[in-house]
């Protein structure tokens, strides 16, 4: 009975805390059924507006604390866009503006006890992906016609070797959104399950040594991985962010 006993206080599932689950029952999971994804969306959503929208309508001179927030994002994604993109990227603003808040609000919405990561699942940064890959794809057709195909071209490199690498390019292309996509949901879903293995091991130390003695080096660890956490999931919203603007300068300026 006490190995049993044991084996039950040593269960952590670290990867239960991404489980999709409907809001309302236990019924199957079909395209229509609200989920905790749905809610943390909505929640995301939500939290843009309240910060972008509700905190900036008074454009005072002297910015509230939410306005100055505001304003620093609003600044930061314009700079990144010029200084990769130049001026022409500035007509794409109102979308990568949109990309960036979205994905840094449910990162770190994510973060919040009893909250759910929506970035974590590569069904909803694919999807983030993939109109990417397409946006950015129709605009290097509509922009420069087939002079965008130059991108596969690499002129400078000797003739014999254009063709392999031109393969090589193609491939590296297409396999954009996969990388693009894991890449945020990977980082997620490792932080979120480091932090949870932490904290089963907080537990099962409190249980078993005398008046809660070894709580404290997990609850440290816990602190620390959390800290970075929090740095992670902001770096992981401005790297999806500026793949995208690499991404749209090849399709601005392809001979580049």
């Amino acid at each position: 009975m006490a190995g049993e006993a044991e084996e039950a206080t040593l269960n952590i599932h670290p990867m239960e805390q991404f489980e999709v689950k409907p809001l309302f029952g236990d019924g199957p999971i079909h395209w229509y059924t609200p989920t905790n994804v749905t809610l943390w969306l909505f929640i995301a959503i939500v939290a843009i507006v309240l910060l972008m929208v509700m905190a900036t309508r008074g454009r005072a001179v002297v910015p509230s604390r939410g306005q100055s927030v505001a304003e620093v994002i609003y600044t930061f994604v314009r700079t990144m866009i010029v200084d990769i993109t130049g001026e022409a990227g500035l007509k794409y603003f109102p979308y990568i503006m949109t990309l960036f808040l979205l994905i840094l609000f449910a990162n770190v919405l994510g973060l919040l006890p009893y909250s759910f990561t929506v970035t974590s699942h590569v069904a909803v940064t694919g999807v983030l992906a993939i109109l990417v890959f397409t946006a950015v794809t129709l605009i290097g057709f509509v922009v420069n016609g087939t002079k965008f195909l130059k991108i596969f071209w690499i002129s400078e490199a000797p003739l014999a070797l254009r063709p392999i690498l031109a393969v090589i390019e193609i491939i590296s292309y297409f396999v954009r959104p996969v990388s693009h996509s894991i890449r945020l949901a990977g980082n997620m879903m490792a932080g979120h399950s480091v932090i949870e293995v932490f904290a089963g091991f907080a537990a099962v130390l409190v249980a078993k040594t005398p008046l809660g003695v070894g709580l404290l080096a997990p609850v440290v660890a816990i602190m620390a991985v959390y800290g970075l956490e929090v740095l992670v999931v902001t770096i992981q919203a401005y790297v999806f962010t500026i793949l995208t603007c690499v991404y749209l300068n090849d399709a601005l300026h392809p001979g580049h």
